[in-house]
């Protein structure tokens, strides 16, 4: 018998109903010869609603406890999925992210994966049971107190416990029938892919592809652990994410030079006007960014002035890091002597992602074209191997995506996209 991990999102745990389905879902696996491993999140909106309240109560949570309080939404679904399981006349044992061995950094919040000792998980599988296990928590190393591993990251705690317990594979299941060319709910045309390789995947997390959280996909890549993305609501083969080697069958959707156009509206931009143009200022302005763990994406400086000897900085980061990027800036202006900071929260950014750009000449010329065709400016460009990153116009975002997905034929001729509980989570 293989081991089978399986995540639930919460849109497919959002209500009874859609525990009994998840629970059914998990019994016919077990009954098909396999181990059942299960990580659920919290049922729909409840980590929102949990951190509402919580800013009713307090501004500013301590966020020990509000560790402490988020990770009740996880709870409660384990154990209602395993009342659903022992209803349907199997065994399930639920587990909190601690008992399950997760084992965290202390940071509140965003700690980060240490190892897991799934010994308890391993015990319940060897008495026939389900083990179902709450996602997005852990317990610290260090403190030992409750941590969460921020949002998404019940994806991240499955394909840990599957690479820690030797799993066949990992079944991340959502309200979607896998990963599309690009989002269906601003695209109707994406196409469904059959497989894309973990370098791809990752690019297409990084970019603002809310499928699959980006940490869960880094740890499947170092493991080799094989990722069924699938919807919960239905029945059809999802997507799988694979090395690249098993990606490279001829005449499937992922030869095509590109494989999907992602999009991310969560950005802002910070432009640090009138740097002197000396070295190690640029040093200085990202190590005190860094000391505040503010994570920088897109970044540009202009060509110095010659008149002047100064030069702009522009970069890009999450909008909640806005107010901490700043205050961190502000306190360098006497120290740097830069002019002023200009803040900017209404971009977007807008990604064409394909390992086949490797080989192909002109895909930069083809996306700007296609962004140009349809009047939209472009205000930052960035580039990786399998990437092209530009910053517009949140006004813009829509349609660039879409004049995108156009221009490098991804519009399926028919609607193959179906949004079962209108998240895509």
């Amino acid at each position: 018998m293989g081991i089978v991990v399986q995540k639930y999102g919460g849109s497919s745990v959002a209500d009874a109903a859609g525990i009994k389905r998840v629970a059914q879902r998990i019994v016919n696996t077990k009954k098909a010869g396999n181990d059942v491993v299960v990580v659920v999140s919290a049922m729909g909106d409840t980590t929102d609603e949990l951190r509402d309240l919580a800013e009713q109560v307090s501004p500013l949570p301590p966020p020990r406890e509000l560790d402490m309080l988020l990770t009740a939404g996880e709870r409660i679904s384990m154990a209602l999925v395993a009342m659903a399981i022992e209803q349907l006349g199997y065994k399930a044992q639920s587990f909190t992210g601690s008992q399950a061995g997760v084992i965290t950094t202390a940071e509140h919040g965003k700690a980060k994966i240490l190892g897991i000792k799934p010994g308890r998980i391993e015990h319940a599988i060897e008495e026939g049971a389900i083990a179902i296990v709450a996602g997005f928590q852990g317990v610290s190393q260090q403190t030992k107190d409750v941590t969460t591993l921020g949002r998404g990251a019940s994806d991240t705690t499955a394909v840990a416990l599957a690479a820690a317990l030797g799993a066949d594979f990992c079944e991340i299941y959502s309200d979607v029938d896998g990963v599309f060319t690009a989002d269906p709910r601003i695209v109707p045309s994406a196409r469904k892919l059959d497989k894309v390789s973990y370098e791809e995947m990752l690019e297409m997390a990084a970019s603002g592809a809310k499928i699959l959280h980006l940490r869960c996909v880094e740890y499947a890549r170092r493991y080799n652990m094989p990722v069924h993305v699938r919807s919960s609501f239905s029945t059809k083969e999802g997507t799988w994410i694979l090395p690249a080697s098993s990606t490279e069958n001829e005449g499937t959707m992922e030869q095509a030079i590109i494989s999907g156009v992602a999009h991310d509206s969560s950005q802002a931009k910070i432009t640090v006007v009138g740097v002197p143009d000396k070295i190690g200022e640029a040093a200085r302005i990202f190590e005190s960014l860094a000391e505040t763990g503010v994570n920088i994406d897109m970044v540009v400086q202009n060509v110095s002035a010659a008149a002047t000897g100064r030069t702009d900085i522009s970069f890009t980061l999450p909008k909640e890091d806005g107010q901490v990027a700043m205050s961190a800036l502000a306190k360098l202006e006497s120290a740097i002597g830069y002019e002023r900071l200009l803040f900017a929260d209404t971009i977007g950014k807008v990604s064409v992602i394909g390992a086949g750009m490797r080989s192909f000449p002109g895909i930069t010329a083809k996306f700007f074209a296609a962004l140009a065709g349809s009047g939209i400016n472009i205000d930052m460009i960035s580039t990786s191997e399998i990437r092209i990153s530009v910053i517009v116009s949140d006004a813009d975002l829509v349609n660039a995506v879409q004049a995108a997905h156009t221009a490098f034929g991804l519009d399926a001729d028919e609607v193959e996209a179906v949004v079962y509980g209108g998240t895509g989570r």
